[in-house]
């Protein structure tokens, strides 16, 4: 069992599974850093990823362009993000419970929608991978890296970009700001109500994408449950890589490389029962979560609702 694993070809082929198996975690878990760095934790991440792949997925299955599923997926993530911080923000209720709500939102409507409106399992023409010229021929490195299509380019490059935007930039600073000190960012003339609606918008784009990845970029078809608690372990991701961009790169890696390796144990044909398989990559996240709170930190005002009048 152990020499079919450690075979080259098994090797490269389960690394090269867990880059394409990270996008989701990465587009989502970067989204939601956003919100959390502005003050707001936004637990219905898994039922705006069940939206955008829905609907991704219907708009494509009718139109016959992925392209227009992702600007559908966009759509409904500005949505969802406006409706979390009307309820969050504006009407000040607990984001724990407002974010549940919107989870059972999601994935209800998408369910409900998929059976009336399609029914049946079917599928789609997605994204093709993109061979990158040159890079693409490196032994092993290129097709583990660069045979992808653009969605996992997209999510690797939100890595660097992120940080930059959020370390690098007087937007950046004034996203921390409301997120730490909201009191003090109020004093200083920035409208921290309209700086966690933003964020709020940008982390459902982006849940948004990584759930119409699933249907668009991975499966090419849409099933009920297709995010299998994808949104749950990407809210979790922050936590794990403590609000940075590059710690939630290496927690996601870590997920879906254990996911990848769960799934070629399946596909090998392995002695290990199906159900330990599947468990494995949750099993573990649990692990390393439990090991990471013992340093974590987060934004002083994370979760609690700014009022700028102190009542």
């Amino acid at each position: 069992m152990i020499d079919q694993l450690l075979q080259m070809s098994v090797i490269v082929g389960i690394i090269t599974t867990g880059v394409r198996l990270a996008t989701p975690f990465l587009l989502a878990a970067l989204g939601e850093m956003f919100d959390q760095r502005a003050g707001v934790y936004n637990l219905g991440v898994e039922g705006i990823m069940m939206m955008g792949a829905f609907v991704g997925f219907w708009v494509a299955l009718r139109s016959g362009s992925p392209w227009w599923g992702i600007l559908a997926a966009i759509a409904v993530g500005i949505f969802m993000g406006l409706l979390m911080g009307f309820i969050s923000i504006t009407l000040q209720a607990e984001q724990g419970i407002s974010g549940i709500g919107l989870y059972m939102f999601g994935v209800g409507l998408a369910g409900y929608l998929f059976r009336i409106t399609v029914g049946y399992i079917t599928g789609i023409e997605g994204f093709q991978p993109i061979s990158i010229p040159y890079l693409s021929d490196i032994p092993i490195l290129g097709q583990i890296l660069f045979n992808h299509n653009w969605m996992v380019y997209f999510a690797f490059l939100m890595v660097p970009v992120s940080w930059f935007v959020l370390f690098k930039t007087t937007w950046g600073l004034k996203i921390r700001s409301a997120g730490m000190t909201p009191e003090a960012a109020d004093t200083l003339g920035l409208s921290v109500v309209a700086i966690r609606y933003t964020c709020l918008v940008i982390g459902s784009i982006a849940a948004a994408l990584a759930g119409a990845f699933l249907t668009l970029g991975h499966t090419n078809m849409y099933a009920d449950n297709i995010s299998a608690g994808r949104g749950f372990i990407a809210v979790a991701l922050v936590y794990f890589g403590r609000w940075s961009p590059w710690g939630i790169l290496g927690g996601a890696l870590f997920f879906s490389l254990v996911d990848a390796l769960q799934l070629w144990v399946q596909v090998l044909g392995l002695q290990i029962p199906y159900e330990f398989a599947v468990m494995a990559p949750y099993v573990l996240t649990i692990l390393a979560l439990t090991v990471a709170a013992r340093q974590i930190w987060g934004p002083a005002a994370l979760g609690k609702p700014f009022n700028r009048e102190g009542d």
